[in-house]
Order: C-alpha cells, then sequence, then structure tokens
C-alpha cells in the first residue's frame, strides 16, 4: 500500500510502497483509511519537536486523526465489525491500567499512538485495536470526521472542562479561530451560555466564527486586549481558550481576564509566565488540555450527527500531502485539511 513516510527530520515526507498491517492480535482492528487530517502536530513531528520525547525510529507512516472502515479484525473483536464506519480515537489504549479504568484512555500507562509511536493514517489502511474505534451514527462519512479524532476531541475537552463557569452573563474568549478553534466556538455556543469573543489575525476565520455563533470577532495584535476590555465594560473575560499558545498569546491571554477568570490552554510553544502576586491577588486559574478521551469522542459524534457542530474541511489526494503541509505551516488552511486516498 501506499504511505507518507517520515524518513528523516525537516524533511518532506516519503510516499513509500510498504505493506499492509496484518492482525496479529485478538482484539487488533485494520481499519481503510477514509480520511485522514492533517495536524499542526505532523508539523512538529517533521520538525523533530517530539524525537526525544517519543524516542521512536525513523522512518514511520504519519496521521493520527483517522476515520474509515473496518477492513479486518481479530477473533476477540465484538463491537464491530467488517465493513463499519468507524472513527479512530488516536490512543490505543490497554484498559487495564489506572488511568484507563478511570476513563482517561490519554494517559494511558502502556499507550500506542498510530501517527506518533507507530505507524498512522497517511496510508491506505491503518492498525488500531477495539478500544479506539467508535462506529459512526447512521449517515455520518469518514472523511467528513476524520480531524475531531483529535482536533475536535481536544476541542471538546477543553470547553467541556470550563463549560460549567460560561454562565448567563459570562464572557469566553476563543483565541485562534483556525482547525480547533472553529469546533471551540461551536461547543462553546452549545455547552456554554457566555457571550464568545473570537481573536485572530484571519479576517476569513474571524467571519467564520461569527457565523458559527461568536458575537464579537477581534482581530489579533496590540490592540487585542484593550479591545476585549472595551467589549467587556473594562472588566475582562470570565474564560480565556488559547488555541495558539505562543508567547504572545499566552501574554495577552492572560492580561484579558477578569479577576477569578480561567486561562485554559490548548495550543504550545511559549511559555507561560506569570507572578505569584498576581496568581492570588486576582485568583486566576490556570488549566492544561491534552486530547479528550474515548467518551468525549463519542459525545463529540453525537453533537456532529445531530448537526450541532460541523467541520469546516478541505479535502487533498494523500499524493499532495507535502503540498498541504507546507500551505498549513503558512498559515493558508481554513479549518482542517484532509488526505483522502485514492
Amino acid at each position: 500500500m501506499k504511505a507518507a513516510r517520515l524518513v528523516e527530520y525537516n524533511r518532506p515526507l516519503r510516499l513509500d510502497e510498504v505493506p499492509e498491517p496484518e492482525i496479529t492480535g485478538p482484539h487488533d482492528v485494520i481499519v481503510k483509511i477514509g480520511g485522514a487530517g492533517v495536524c499542526h502536530t505532523d508539523l512538529h513531528l517533521i520538525q523533530g519537536v517530539w524525537a526525544e520525547t517519543l524516542g521512536v525510529s525513523l522512518p514511520y507512516t504519519l496521521g493520527h486523526e483517522n476515520a474509515g472502515w473496518v477492513h479486518a479484525v481479530g477473533p476477540a473483536v465484538t463491537s464491530v465489525q467488517v465493513g463499519d464506519p468507524v472513527i479512530v480515537h488516536p490512543v490505543m489504549s490497554c484498559g487495564t491500567c489506572l488511568p484507563c479504568r478511570r476513563g482517561e484512555d490519554m494517559h494511558c500507562e502502556n499507550m500506542a499512538f498510530p501517527g506518533l509511536t507507530t505507524d498512522g493514517g497517511f496510508a491506505e489502511y491503518l492498525k488500531t485495536n477495539e478500544r479506539a474505534v467508535i462506529k459512526l451514527p447512521a449517515g455520518v462519512e469518514p472523511a467528513d470526521v476524520a480531524p475531531y479524532a483529535d482536533a475536535g476531541i481536544t476541542a471538546y475537552r477543553a470547553v467541556r472542562k470550563v463549560a460549567p463557569l460560561a454562565r448567563p452573563g459570562t464572557t469566553a474568549v476563543i483565541i485562534g479561530v483556525g482547525g480547533l478553534g472553529h469546533i471551540a466556538v461551536q461547543l462553546m455556543r452549545e455547552l456554554g451560555n457566555a457571550t464568545l469573543i473570537a481573536v485572530d489575525v484571519n479576517d476569513s476565520r474571524l467571519n467564520m466564527a461569527l457565523e458559527l455563533g461568536a458575537a464579537h470577532a477581534v482581530r489579533a495584535g496590540d490592540r487585542a486586549v484593550a479591545e476585549v476590555r472595551r467589549l467587556t465594560g473594562d472588566r475582562g473575560a470570565d474564560i480565556v481558550v488559547d488555541f495558539v499558545g505562543n508567547d504572545t498569546t499566552h501574554r495577552q491571554g492572560i492580561d484579558m481576564l477578569r479577576k477569578g477568570g480561567t486561562y485554559s490552554i490548548v495550543g504550545y510553544g511559549g511559555q507561560v509566565s506569570v507572578p505569584s502576586l498576581a496568581m492570588i491577588n486576582n485568583e486566576f486559574t490556570i488549566a492544561g488540555n491534552l486530547v479528550g478521551n474515548y467518551s468525549e469522542l463519542w459525545e463529540l459524534m453525537q453533537l456532529h450527527a445531530q448537526g450541532k457542530v460541523k467541520l469546516h474541511t478541505s479535502r487533498y489526494g494523500l499524493d499532495e500531502v507535502n503540498a498541504v503541509l507546507h500551505r498549513l505551516e503558512h498559515g493558508q488552511v481554513n479549518g482542517r485539511a484532509v488526505l483522502v486516498p485514492a
């Protein structure tokens, strides 16, 4: 089969012919890929940012946002059968460690992570396990939902944490309304009751955020904090969710908060620095967010099937992967890009 492989850091992916994955364990599931989302994490992997953390050996196949159809199953698999359309939770969890038993699959002590630690879905077929697959609701096509497998549940987890704070009369700011942020705007609209302010450098993304439920759109830059303050009567926002995560947005995100506010971080790359006196005096809460768990992905699929959350996507062939990654790196992808094998 054809697969897009990371052969050398800081070099384009290489399209190789590799053997199709095979069933080797009783709970294995092989998925015929219908769509694989392209993520900023893929750029970080190519750049070697995760090299020491993951400790993987090159080459391997990228792609951790995957959906498709069940192609083959191990002898102990009972929850899906060949032909079922599925979305794949990015973590292959063991089910027996304490984090798994608590339902927090992404903290599994024995995990494998296709696309990061094992071969992923930038290919025609993907090997995963039964614990990772969720049968799609009727009428939902795999290519339409693949990015939910990471971008979607990361946004869902972040919003779900702060949604109880988004009471009527509160204000929530979404910094960065691209691939994850445009999902978060809709989720905050559905799960909370706050007035939404979208912040981004791109006018088309801001317009999309307004269409999806944001009450105000603020152009990112030197005046962003002042504008958020103006829109909140100089009180500041109750909630700020940062999908960018650089030094500038960290500083501005904190400055946008009112006393008792919560700053929730999803994007990464910068460093958060807040004097302890400011933390205490303002009673700020700062929270980090990893990818969501299996149950959160299932819940998100229900919202999508009900038409309450929609993905803005563009589709490309697998052989266009390097061109898509280039566009993503230069901010030229609005929403999420999805690779669809021929």
